[in-house]
């Protein structure tokens, strides 16, 4: 199962972590695993590089982590499509992806 956790913190998201994978397919074709990648890449991408913000990342195979350093104000829109856009695909998939939010 893919676990997608979105930190919270002052009633603000203040990044995201995913990791896991969907086993719905074989590796390289499992369009649920390319669902949540792309989305959270894109996030990240948007954050980091048009945006601007100060964000620690990490990436590998099944995993990724971006923590928004300092203000995540201009990131709420993102932030919460995001996790809009997941939920979303929680329903379609509900053995295979998990949204969570975590207080931090």
């Amino acid at each position: 199962m893919i676990e997608i956790k979105f930190f919270k913190a002052e009633n603000q998201l203040i990044g995201f972590e995913s990791k896991g994978h969907s086993f719905s397919a074989p590796s390289g074709k499992d369009i649920i695993c390319a669902f949540v990648s792309s989305a959270c890449l894109m996030a990240a991408n948007t954050i980091t590089d048009v945006i601007g913000l100060d964000a620690d990342a990490a990436s590998e195979k099944g995993f990724l982590r971006l923590m928004i350093n300092g203000s995540a104000e201009s990131a709420q829109d993102i932030l919460n499509g995001l996790k809009l856009h997941l939920s979303e695909l929680q329903k379609d998939y509900p053995h295979n992806i998990n949204v969570i939010i975590s207080e931090v």
